[in-house]
């Protein structure tokens, strides 16, 4: 394993119980980071992460992303406990279908639910970071997007690709905006990705189907973005701030 000295850094991850979030959550704290483990409904996932780092000072916290109240509640609890956030990486959401072929009542549910979570908790945790990290001096964001920001996605999923395109241009806008107040902002795109959920779609479709999507030989893992993410966190990687970095294995090329 890549080993960073990340020991000073207190890391706020949404979505760390499981997918992409827990695979970097375990790097994080492999790598000496105190981490504000979020997840929604996987408790037992999201302890037992915690388990193998007892005496990290990390915790966990609940917040279902929809509710915004909760949301207010999950930042003023991290504040609370780790007195200072030098992270927030944003990597919670939800990919769901909605076939335009649905009633247009059921089609709207699932778009709102999808900007509630990828999007608009999105936007309020950034806006209390913000302002956190005007108080401290510093911070960074580090925002998980989606190759179907720049490729667009399939007709069943606009609202996801929607959400994740506004995520990019919040990003890049933060970066423009604070970075003469040492605010940092970075976007990791990843393409399909080795995870649970990513596991249905293989075991309906077929794993040849989606390696032949992609350049390399075998599938992109959570493994594989957490150096990537980690070095963001360091400070090494400060001067790539507003930068979009893809990690989809060739499927998609700029």
């Amino acid at each position: 394993m890549i080993k960073l000295d990340l020991k000073d850094k207190k890391i706020l991850l949404t979505g760390a119980s499981k997918g992409i979030g827990k695979g970097l959550a375990e790097f994080l704290l492999e790598n000496g980071a105190q981490v504000a483990v979020h997840y929604n409904t996987d408790r037992s996932s999201a302890q037992s992460l915690l388990s193998k780092y007892k005496n990290s000072g990390s915790k966990i916290f609940k917040a279902d992303l929809v509710n915004q109240e909760e949301v207010f509640s999950l930042f003023r609890e991290v504040v609370a406990h780790f007195k200072k956030i030098d992270v927030i990486i944003l990597n919670a959401g939800v990919f769901l279908k909605h076939s335009t072929s649905e009633s247009t009542d059921d089609w709207l549910a699932v778009w709102k639910r999808t900007m509630d979570i990828n999007l608009n908790a999105v936007g309020l945790l950034t806006k209390l970071g913000i302002e956190h990290f005007l108080k401290m001096g510093a911070g960074s964001f580090i925002y998980i997007g989606s190759r179907a920001v720049f490729r667009g996605e399939t007709e069943e999923y606009l609202a996801y690709a929607a959400s994740k395109g506004g995520m990019v241009s919040l990003a890049r806008s933060v970066a423009r905006s604070f970075g003469k107040h040492n605010i940092k902002s970075f976007i990791v795109s990843p393409g399909f990705t080795r995870t649970q959920m990513a596991e249905s779609f293989i075991t309906t479709y077929g794993e040849e189907k989606v390696l032949n999507e992609i350049a390399l030989n075998e599938l992109t893992t959570p493994e594989d973005l957490a150096p990537l993410i980690g070095l963001m966190c360091s400070g090494l990687m400060d001067h790539a701030t507003g930068a979009t970095i893809d990690m989809n294995a060739g499927s998609h090329i700029r």
